[in-house]
C-alpha cells in the first residue's frame, strides 16, 4: 500500500489557518460600572449633654457620740443598725457620784441664801445707825461689802447647782441627731472618760444623703466655654437633673438634685468636687458606696451626629468616616467624637453641615475613588432609641441613665470608643 506523504508546508499553513480562525478579534470589555453607596446628610440637631460623673455617697448628718462625764457605762438601752430617734437615751452612765454633787452644791446654795438674809438685815440696821452717828462709817461700809458677797455667794452656788445638774444630765447619753447607729464601741461595765472623749458610737442621717462627685477642671472649663459661646443652652443648676448608677449597674430609681460645686481645683489631682443630694427612704444608699452619675447639663441644638455604622477606626483607633463630596469622590475624614446619642456618634469636629456620610456600601468605596451616592435606607431603631435619637429630641435625655442613651460631655478615648 502506497501512503503518500503531505508537504509540511501545507499543514503548518492549514493550522496557522484553523489558529487565526478561532483567535478573531475579541470584543471590547464593558466599562467598569461606578459603585452605589448609601449616604446621609450631615444637619445640626438638638441633643442633650450628659457628663457621667465617678463619685461617693456620705450621710447627710454624722454625730460621733462621746462621754462627755466620767464613770462606769451602766447598760446600753439601743440596738445596733437600729434607727433612733433625737433625744433617745443611748447609754446610761452611774450617776450616784453626780447626784451627790448635786445635793452638795444645793446644800451650799442654801447657805449662801440665809446668809444673804443676815446680811441684809444687817446692812440695813448699820444704814439707820449710820445716820444717827451710833456706829461708824467704816462699820457701815462693811456692812454693805459683806451683805455683796453674801448675794455672790448665791450667785456662785445657782451656777454650781446648774453645773451638778448638766453633769447628771450627761450620764444619761441621747442621740443628739435622728438616724441609724453604728456598732457600740463600749460595753455594759466599761469605764468612759470626759477627758479622753471617749467614743460610744455613731450615728448617721441616711435620708437624704449626699453623693461628692469628682469632675476634671477640663470638662468644667469646655462646659463653660460652650455656654458662653452658644453651642450649649442650661435651666440653671438647681434644676439641672441627677441620675445615679449604683455599683451593681442599676439605675437608682430616685432622681438628685444639684447642691453645688467647689470654688477651687485640688492641685493634685486637677479635679473639683460637685456635690449631689438624693433622697434614700429605702436606705438603698449606705455612706462610702462607689457610684457614678450622670448630670443633665444643657442642650446642645448645634449638634452632628453620626449614625455609628458608618464611623470607623483606624490602627491607631481614632474615629474615621468616608465623605462624598461634589465631585463624588471619596475623602476620608478623621473625627473626634464627645459620646453617643442613640444609635449615633456626636461629632465635635472633622464634619460640616451639608457634608453626605456614607453608611451603607462602605467596602465599596475607597477614598479617591468616583462613586454614586444615593439616600440610604436605615432600619427604624427600636421606639426608645428613635424617640431618643430623633432630631430635637431633648427630653430623651430623662431617660439616659436607664438606656445609656445620651451624648456625655466627657468624650471617651477613641480606643474605648472603639470598644463600644
Amino acid at each position: 500500500m502506497r501512503v503518500e506523504r503531505v508537504p509540511f508546508r501545507l499543514i503548518s499553513a492549514a493550522t496557522a489557518a484553523v489558529i487565526l480562525a478561532a483567535c478573531g478579534q475579541k470584543p471590547s470589555a464593558p466599562p467598569p460600572q461606578t459603585p452605589e453607596v448609601g449616604v446621609i446628610t450631615i444637619q445640626p440637631t438638638t441633643v442633650p449633654v450628659v457628663s457621667e460623673l465617678p463619685g461617693r455617697t456620705s450621710a447627710f448628718l454624722v454625730a460621733q457620740v462621746r462621754a462627755r462625764v466620767d464613770g462606769i457605762v451602766l447598760r446600753r438601752e439601743f440596738t445596733e443598725g437600729a434607727d433612733v430617734k433625737a433625744g433617745q437615751r443611748l447609754y446610761k452612765i452611774d450617776p450616784a457620784p453626780y447626784i451627790a454633787a448635786l445635793n452638795t452644791a444645793k446644800a451650799t446654795l442654801a447657805k449662801a441664801q440665809a446668809n444673804v438674809v443676815t446680811q441684809n438685815a444687817l446692812a440695813a440696821r448699820y444704814k439707820i445707825l449710820v445716820a444717827a452717828n451710833a456706829v461708824s462709817k467704816q462699820d457701815y461700809d462693811n456692812a454693805v461689802a459683806t451683805q455683796g458677797q453674801a448675794v455672790a455667794d448665791v450667785a456662785s452656788g445657782k451656777a454650781a447647782v446648774d453645773t451638778a445638774q448638766i453633769n447628771l444630765g450627761y450620764t444619761d447619753v441621747v442621740s443628739p441627731i435622728t438616724g441609724r447607729t453604728g456598732l457600740s464601741q463600749v460595753t455594759p461595765g466599761a469605764y468612759v472618760q470626759a477627758s479622753a472623749a471617749t467614743l460610744l458610737t455613731t450615728i448617721q442621717q441616711l435620708d437624704p444623703v449626699y453623693v461628692d462627685l469628682t469632675q476634671s477642671s477640663v470638662d468644667g472649663l469646655k462646659l463653660r466655654r460652650d455656654i458662653q459661646e452658644g453651642r450649649l443652652q442650661t435651666s440653671g443648676v438647681n434644676a439641672a437633673k441627677v441620675t445615679l448608677i449604683l455599683e451593681d449597674g442599676r439605675t437608682y430609681s430616685e432622681e438628685g438634685k444639684l447642691q453645688f460645686s467647689d470654688v477651687s481645683v485640688d492641685q493634685g489631682t486637677g479635679s473639683v468636687t460637685v456635690r449631689a443630694i438624693f433622697p434614700n427612704k429605702d436606705r438603698v444608699l449606705l455612706p462610702g458606696m462607689f457610684v457614678r452619675a450622670r448630670i443633665d447639663e444643657g442642650v446642645n441644638n448645634k449638634a452632628l451626629v453620626v449614625p455609628q455604622i458608618g464611623v470607623t477606626h483606624d490602627q491607631k483607633g481614632q474615629p474615621t468616616a468616608l465623605v462624598v463630596g461634589p465631585d463624588n469622590k471619596v475623602t476620608l475624614r478623621q473625627l473626634v467624637t464627645s459620646g453617643t446619642y442613640g444609635d449615633k456618634w456626636v461629632v465635635d469636629s472633622g464634619l460640616n453641615a451639608g457634608d453626605r456620610v456614607i453608611v451603607q456600601g462602605t467596602e465599596k468605596a475607597r477614598p479617591g475613588a468616583t462613586v454614586k451616592a444615593v439616600d440610604a435606607q436605615l432600619a427604624q431603631p427600636a421606639s426608645g432609641a428613635a424617640a431618643a435619637a430623633a432630631p430635637g429630641a431633648a427630653p430623651a435625655a430623662a431617660d439616659a441613665g436607664a438606656s445609656g442613651v445620651a451624648a456625655s460631655s466627657n468624650p471617651a478615648p477613641a480606643s474605648a470608643a472603639s470598644g463600644a
